[in-house]
């Protein structure tokens, strides 16, 4: 996988460093000059590690023997090129934008499951604009969050940008453009949790979420078993998607963020990219065995 990423990535680094040259006037020639401490191989497994078991770049520093500007720099630059990568379905298919999972699903498997994950982040500053927005309702805590989109069988498909936890999730899912390209676009099934009610008279039933209870107060002993084997059928199909946030949640920049939070979204997108590439390798290796 090492071999792949630099196949893939190393290039666009390298066009952009390129590109940073040569934007500007020079008197000397481009290449002229110091040349990098940290190659990029070197800097690739530096932001994979950081993102994989959280390493401080003061860590990092150390191991590579570089300053520790040099890492940070180095992580900087490798990890929005990792974000942009998309997640990966098969070999030559990635699916980068919420369009264009909405389009897979509706030409390879008609299903889909939606869930809101919140990541805890540092409090902001006293005194700041908008300070309470990052305060979740659920979790009491300060966090953003991020809409996560997997298929029937739990492998990512889609992990949305960042948004502040305040915002709820179906208010999120409506963000996204999600009414709208299920209403527009081909016949799926999305299944989400009771966050998401009211999706599904939006989009003609395509969001189908737990059953409502149609009787608050002293129900009938048989719509009480009626209603209880529904919720556990829709939530025995729903549970994928959270075994597809526990694997993000594994990576430990995803567990808590102790950096900026402008940060986030290209963390939780270079991380669903490189475990959904994970992922499809596992199953291309099992199905040649």
């Amino acid at each position: 996988m090492i071999a792949e990423l630099v196949a893939e990535v190393g290039p666009l680094w390298h066009e952009r460093q390129q590109a940073v040259l040569t934007a500007r006037p020079r008197r000397r020639a481009v290449g002229a000059g110091a040349k990098y401490k940290l190659v990029f191989v070197d800097r690739l497994l530096a932001t994979l590690v950081h993102l994989r078991h959280g390493a401080t770049h003061d860590v990092l520093a150390c191991w590579f023997g570089v300053d520790r500007s040099t890492i940070t720099r180095a992580i900087s630059e490798v990890r929005p090129l990792l974000a942009q990568r998309g997640c990966t379905v098969t070999p030559d298919i990635r699916l980068r934008s919420l369009a264009e999972v909405i389009e897979h699903l509706g030409a390879n498997g008609p299903t889909g499951i939606i869930d809101g994950t919140e990541i805890r982040v540092r409090r902001p500053a006293t005194g700041r604009k908008d300070r309470e927005k990052f305060i979740s309702g659920k979790n009491k805590q300060n966090a953003v969050k991020s809409m996560v989109v997997t298929d029937a069988e739990g492998r990512l498909l889609f992990c949305s940008p960042a948004e502040p936890a305040s915002c709820a999730d179906i208010t999120h899912a409506r963000k996204l453009g999600l009414v709208k390209l299920l209403a527009d676009g081909p016949a799926v099934e999305i299944l989400a949790d009771a966050g998401y009610q009211g999706l599904g008279a939006q989009t003609g039933g395509r969001v189908v979420t737990p059953p409502h209870r149609k009787f608050k107060k002293n129900p009938p002993e048989w719509y009480e078993e009626m209603h209880e084997r529904q919720r556990k059928a829709h939530s025995s199909r729903r549970i994928r998607v959270e075994h597809g946030i526990g694997h993000l949640k594994n990576w430990r920049a995803l567990a808590r963020h102790h950096g900026r939070r402008e940060h986030m979204s290209d963390i939780i997108q270079a991380v669903a990219g490189l475990l959904s590439h994970q992922q499809t390798a596992t199953i291309a290796s099992s199905v040649r065995m």
